[in-house]
């Protein structure tokens, strides 16, 4: 099943004997566990069923759906962040919980309640805490000014790949991030240096990169489209890109 990407978030609860991926990574399901999958409008993902039928539920909400009831958006939970932890095995006990939140969910949806998506909106929210309950503990750097630095960063680098972005409006180089959050290059890079070990470059090459396999090989997109997606002038541009940080061409990573 190949995923076509669309401006809508998604939560999967699935049982069943599956292999999902997304990005460049994969997860699967042993028959008879359960699962709960968040993915986003910008990771193209696809499952393989190996065995029988998969069941659960799901969940597709649009990107303005929650700032309608609440200043946060999806983006701003780590668990829609395809670099985060959006994939949980659950246990018995946590497969019974999320499945009653769904069950809220649909119950509300077929109701007359004049607020009804208000109701939805607060299950929505005991869905993704719940979730996030689940994600280990790390520590937050978003205080400290190097942290809000690194933290500004991540989101406009995460923002650099929707699917309608042109060429035009991408941000390619360090100076170009360090113009976008208001500091000097030559800071920004050793701020991203101190808290994450990379340089500037490194950053913006490895998101390129995770996201250029994702689309080679989860999307029916051309070469050509997609180099131009990711904002190279041309497809031999991409081509070397491509082969410098993985030893493959953009074609011979789709033959395997």
């Amino acid at each position: 099943m190949i995923h076509s990407r669309r401006d809508f978030y998604k939560i999967v609860l699935i049982s069943g004997h599956a292999t999902y991926f997304y990005g460049d990574r994969q997860e699967s399901i042993a028959p008879g566990h359960c699962s709960l999958v968040f993915t986003n409008r910008d990771v193209p993902y696809r499952w393989e069923i190996h065995s029988g039928a998969c069941e659960g539920f799901s969940c597709i909400f649009a990107d303005d759906f929650l700032p309608l009831h609440t200043y946060l958006r999806p983006a701003d939970w780590s668990v829609f962040d395809s670099n985060g932890q959006c994939f949980f095995h659950l246990d018995q006990d946590q497969t019974s919980i999320f499945k009653s939140v769904f069950e809220k969910i649909i119950q509300e949806q077929s109701s007359t309640y004049a607020s009804k998506y208000n109701l939805i909106f607060i299950y929505l929210l005991e869905c993704i805490h719940l979730a996030l309950k689940l994600c280990p503990a790390s520590p937050r750097i978003i205080n400290s000014p190097s942290g809000r630095i690194t933290e500004a960063f991540y989101a406009i680098l995460s923002e650099q790949f929707p699917a309608g972005l042109s060429r035009n409006e991408r941000f390619r180089t360090a100076r170009d991030f360090a113009d976008q959050i208001g500091i000097h290059v030559n800071y920004l890079n050793r701020t991203l240096k101190t808290t994450t070990g990379k340089t500037t470059t490194q950053l913006i090459a490895e998101r390129t990169i995770q996201q250029a396999r994702a689309l080679l090989l989860y999307s029916d997109d051309s070469i050509s489209q997609i180099s131009y997606r990711l904002g190279f002038e041309e497809p031999t541009h991409f081509a070397q890109f491509f082969h410098k940080h993985t030893q493959l061409t953009p074609s011979s990573l789709r033959q395997i």
